[in-house]
């Protein structure tokens, strides 16, 4: 049995025009991620308190195969292509789950 997949992503942005702009972005995709990825078990998007131009995503999938299936999805590409346009500096955190409470995979 997998024990999943996650990463953090941590974005920083240019300005409040580019928050707002991300903020949509992101908008228009997750809708897309809940509705087309099964195997996307978490993708929750939080703002930093007293950071207004820093957001964090935590991704968790069923596996590594439904990562990869994740990239290759049409509004994930796109969604990669538009950030750039917003975000000063990208670190991503990617992690295997070893222990814990997940959430099950259909």
């Amino acid at each position: 049995m997998s024990r999943g997949f996650a990463l953090v992503v941590r974005f920083q942005l240019h300005d409040d025009a580019a928050a707002k702009g991300f903020d949509e972005l992101v908008a228009r995709t997750t809708p897309e991620i809940e509705r087309l990825e099964p195997g996307t078990l978490a993708y929750v998007v939080h703002t930093v308190p007293g950071e207004p131009l820093v957001r964090v995503f935590y991704e968790l999938y069923a596996d590594r195969a439904a990562f990869d299936a994740h990239e290759r999805q049409p509004h994930t590409k796109h969604f990669l292509a538009e950030r750039e346009q917003y975000t000063s500096g990208v670190d991503v955190t990617f992690m295997q789950a070893e222990s814990g409470k997940m959430p099950m995979h259909p």
